[in-house]
C-alpha cells in the first residue's frame, strides 16, 4: 500500500473512532485542546499561508465530532492559538502544548485531541515530519504512548 493511501486511510480510521465518541466529548477543555492541537500541526512548520490557514478553518467547521460546539467560538479560538504560534512560535508551542495537556486526565478526550491532530495534519495526505512530531510532543504532553498512535 502507498504511503499516502496509509495516511488517508489513517485520518479517516482515526475520523470514524472520533465520531463514535462524539457524544463524550462536549467540554470546553476538550474544545480548548482541540483548537490548540489544530493551530500547533497548521503551525508545525514554524509558520501558516492563508490557504493552509483556510483548509484547515474548512476542516474544523466540517468535523462532524466538533459540531458540538459553535463554530465561531472554535474559529476564534483556533484562530488565537495560531496567533500565538505565529508571533512566537517556541514560545507560542509551549503555551498551547499547555492547553492541551488541560485534558490529561480524561483519556477519551486526551486521545481524541491527538486523533484530531492526526486527521488535521494527515488531511492534504501529507502528514510529515514536523506535523508528526508536534503531535508527538502533545503526545508526550497528554501522557499518551506515541506509539499507541503509530507515532
Amino acid at each position: 500500500m502507498a504511503l499516502w493511501d496509509r495516511i488517508k486511510e489513517s485520518a479517516q480510521t482515526m475520523q470514524a473512532q472520533l465520531e463514535a465518541k462524539k457524544n463524550d466529548l462536549k467540554s470546553g477543555a476538550f474544545r480548548d485542546a482541540s483548537m490548540a492541537m489544530c493551530a500547533l500541526v497548521a503551525a508545525a512548520d514554524g509558520s501558516i499561508d492563508p490557504a493552509e490557514r483556510q483548509r484547515v478553518a474548512q476542516l474544523i467547521t466540517g468535523n462532524d465530532v466538533l459540531q458540538n460546539f459553535p463554530a465561531d467560538d472554535l474559529r476564534q479560538r483556533f484562530d488565537e492559538y495560531l496567533g500565538k504560534l505565529t508571533s512566537d512560535f517556541d514560545f507560542g508551542k509551549v503555551t498551547v502544548l499547555q492547553e492541551i495537556a488541560k485534558v490529561k486526565k480524561k483519556p477519551t478526550e486526551a486521545r481524541a485531541v491527538i486523533q484530531i491532530g492526526i486527521v488535521i495534519g494527515g488531511a492534504d495526505g501529507d502528514f510529515d515530519a514536523t506535523e508528526r512530531a508536534v503531535v508527538r510532543e502533545a503526545c508526550f504532553s497528554l501522557d499518551v504512548p506515541p506509539a499507541e498512535f503509530d507515532l
